[in-house]
């Protein structure tokens, strides 16, 4: 130890610098920690760091630590000016305490002085001495939070930010605004979706804009990622600080050498954690010269728990959205998220029923091994389903090998539903041939499948149990589209509408003849296409 070091200055009135420091001196007494009975730390060369807000931590010499005690364990955390944590789990006979003790090995330049010293917890410890007296209760600093350069901005607007978006680009403002010299500002959040794996957003000083890019989940594969900083704190290795000042460095992160070809000083990212332990990502990018300083990086770290639960909100809601999407279809799952949620709760709809299946499944399901079926149904659904999504219908469900889905009709009087169900269907055999032109190029089984359509009025909402609800649709109208369809394979066709869909369809359709459908009482003449789609 080279005598006390303070490791920021308090000097700005304007500026972050205003109101956090840290502070590393010599304790100038015996200090003594006792856990389960036993001594783990005597020392007369421990240092306080005082650090703005926090209560003082005492930091021992390893040599005066009973690390026979001590643990070590995968646990992590970042500190953006004293570096990456590591920790140690106690352990006295059946008495455990785990993570509770911690050191920097390898601190950032402005926390040199604590490098080979092991702080402990002091809430876990059974006592703490001074010179031999025992301390019953731990100092805490006085300074008020409210000189936090951004409560303000937390406490006004930041929660009232309408998006994820939003919250980052007046992050942005708010640092700029308070002389933190950030040149870019970055966030990915992860996000619980079947194609994305994290969203992320990027905003510039010059611009003021925000970027938003997603990732997908084979991002994470990629020579790209796994080069970069955020591999490592995804891993839960904490953050990353480097500075980009100066020639020859030799950086280890490729990323870092491209940001300072374009003038960047200083790079920080942090895990942005939520509630559930989930490591999201922060970087700041300075171009100032010097980089940032430990007043500015503390004050913002000081805030990033309530920041995180800020963007915590805004990702619950998004994957809220996702989900309901995802599992219930975009229409039913604003139903659901608008607060149609009780068993009863729905409406009498008008629509285009649509009910697909896929042909000789149970033979193939028994013929194919597991994976093969299992791409095969995907594939299917793919076509179909996409087919349906893309031409404005709405996919009720997956019911086996079957789809239900829904041409929602606004006019009775307008064909406009029905004329988008016969380009899903008609969009939906393109699809098919393309991917059986390709199935056959590999010899394998082609798909068959069978289309029945029909519109009536079905009730539109909530049945079950109070516990367990399903989002459907339920009639006869139902019942009918099933029961058309099933009549595809015996008249040799993929497609067939019932006699109500071809009074509202303007265009040609090819009658086939009345037929009698299982279950229904009056029989009904079913129509095709006038000729298949190329």
């Amino acid at each position: 130890m080279n005598g006390p070091v303070e490791n920021s200055v308090i000097t700005s009135k304007n500026s972050t610098a205003a109101a956090y420091r840290v502070v590393v001196k010599p304790a100038d007494k015996r200090v003594r920690v006792v856990f389960a009975g036993i001594t783990v730390a005597d020392s007369t060369d421990a240092l306080e760091l005082n650090e703005t807000r926090l209560p003082p931590v005492y930091y021992f010499p390893q040599k005066d630590v009973r690390m026979d005690y001590l643990q070590r364990t995968e646990h992590r955390t970042h500190c953006p000016f004293k570096g990456n944590a590591s920790y140690w789990t106690i352990r006295s006979g059946d008495t455990l305490a785990e993570n509770v003790a911690w050191a920097y090995e390898n601190p950032l330049q402005e926390a040199q002085d604590i490098c080979g010293y092991l702080a402990f917890s002091w809430s876990a410890m059974e006592a703490w001495y001074e010179d031999e007296q025992q301390v019953l209760e731990q100092l805490q600093d006085t300074t008020p939070s409210k000189l936090n350069v951004f409560s303000d901005w937390l406490l006004s607007d930041a929660w009232n930010a309408p998006s994820a978006r939003e919250l980052v680009r007046q992050l942005g403002e708010c640092l700029f605004s308070a002389g933190v010299a950030v040149w870019r500002l970055q966030l990915l959040i992860r996000t619980l979706h079947p194609q994305l794996f994290a969203t992320g957003y990027t905003w510039w000083r010059v611009s003021g804009e925000i970027e938003t890019f997603t990732a997908a989940h084979d991002v994470l594969e990629t020579r790209e990622h796994k080069e970069s900083p955020y591999a490592p704190i995804m891993d839960g290795a904490g953050g990353v600080r480097r500075s980009l000042e100066g020639d020859g460095q030799d950086f280890d992160f490729p990323v870092l050498k491209d940001l300072q070809a374009k003038g960047a000083t200083d790079y920080v990212a942090m895990p942005l954690l939520f509630s559930d332990g989930q490591i999201n990502i922060i970087t700041l990018v300075s171009d100032r010269t010097g980089g940032f300083s430990t007043a500015e990086l503390g004050q913002l770290y000081e805030i990033l728990p309530v920041l995180s639960r800020l963007f915590e909100v805004h990702a619950l809601r998004r994957t809220a959205i996702t989900l309901l999407d995802t599992y219930l279809g975009k229409h039913t799952g604003q139903r659901v998220l608008e607060g149609s949620i009780k068993r009863g709760d729905g409406e009498d709809i008008h629509a285009v029923i649509w009910f697909c299946d896929l042909r000789d499944s149970t033979a193939l399901s028994e013929l194919l091994p597991r994976d093969e079926y299992l791409e095969m149904l995907n594939q299917f659904f793919d076509c179909m389903a996409g087919a349906v999504l893309d031409h404005g219908g709405e996919v009720l469900k997956f019911i086996g090998d079957a789809v239900l889905a829904i041409f929602p009709i606004e006019d009775p009087h307008s064909p406009e539903a029905a004329g988008h169900a016969i380009e899903a269907a008609q969009d939906a055999q393109r699809r098919i041939a393309a991917i059986n032109q390709q199935r056959s190029a590999c010899a394998a089984k082609v798909i068959g499948f069978g289309v029945g359509m029909h519109i009536g009025n079905l009730m539109y909402g909530n049945i079950g149990t109070s516990g367990r609800l399903d989002f459907t649709v339920i009639g006869s109208a139902v019942n009918e589209a099933s029961r058309i369809e099933s009549m595809c394979k015996p008249l040799g066709q993929t497609i067939l509408f019932s006699d109500e869909f071809a009074r509202h369809f303007p265009g040609k359709l090819v009658s086939l003849g009345v037929h009698t459908l299982r279950g229904v009482s009056v029989p009904q003449e079913l129509f095709t296409l006038l000729q298949p789609a190329h």
